[in-house]
């Protein structure tokens, strides 16, 4: 790789704190593991925030630890950060084999399972967020042809787990139970969201930053009304809700 290449500073800056500096020389995988995971949610948030600055920071840190990372393998013995790139390039071409004259296009699913050992549920991380592992199964038994044609199907099983969420509530049945039934409900508006073409993530995502917008609308009002929300009520803070509400909603 060539050093004067963006990747190739990172690497060389990365071995030269191994040199150098007495913490950057300790540190392992298993050391650097929690530090990397939190950058890769920094630059998600980043990235739902859309600020430019914040994302070129962002990808500064994350080209910090795979640069880490390739050299951890390298002192190792054990891959070089151009055999690395080396994968990705025949990796890629195998997934778009006819951008380089090596087949016709086929879908995404068929090309991954083509690169499975294992079964067609096996090989996701178990440390994605569950969110993410409700969508990335159910995509993944949709490539096998597991799927419904439509929302229709979907949209019906979220009814069917609502109702049966109803049920245990009236019941009183066990917590295990009832959360059993919120898991089976929760798993249907996943895939109601994927077969919706909309990304359950992003979704929750907006909903939560739209809560959290006017939540702080709400303790706003309150304070300049004199409220103080720990006490107003249900009823009052409800009202200033709906106001909050009614004046986000776009005007004609």
């Amino acid at each position: 790789m060539q050093d004067n290449s963006a990747l190739g500073r990172a690497l060389a800056m990365v071995r030269d704190l191994r040199r150098r500096c007495p913490w950057d020389r300790v540190q392992t995988r298993e050391t650097l593991r929690p530090y990397l995971v939190e950058e890769v949610h920094e630059l998600d948030q980043a990235l739902a925030e859309g600020d430019p600055a914040a994302i070129r920071d962002e990808c500064s840190d994350f080209m910090l630890h795979l640069a880490w990372q390739l050299v951890l393998g390298e002192e190792r013995g054990e891959f070089t950060a151009d055999q690395v790139a080396d994968d990705l390039v025949r990796k890629m071409q195998r997934r778009h084999p006819h951008l380089f004259d090596l087949g016709p296009k086929e879908a995404w699913e068929t090309l991954k399972r083509r690169e499975r050992t294992r079964g067609t549920l096996e090989g996701l991380p178990p440390t994605l967020p569950d969110l993410l592992m409700a969508y990335r199964l159910q995509e993944r038994a949709a490539g096998v042809g597991f799927d419904w044609p439509d929302t229709e199907g979907p949209l019906a099983k979220v009814r069917e787990e609502v109702a049966e969420v109803e049920a245990e509530l009236a019941e009183g049945r066990p917590k295990e139970d009832l959360e059993a039934e919120i898991g089976d409900l929760l798993f249907a508006v996943v895939n109601l969201a994927r077969k919706a073409g909309v990304h359950p993530g992003s979704a929750l995502d907006r909903a939560n930053r739209k809560f959290r917008d006017r939540f702080a609308a709400v303790e706003r009002l309150a304070a300049e009304r004199g409220l103080d929300v720990h006490t107003a009520g249900l009823e009052a803070l409800d009202a200033i809700w709906d106001e909050v509400k009614a004046e986000a909603k776009p005007r004609a």
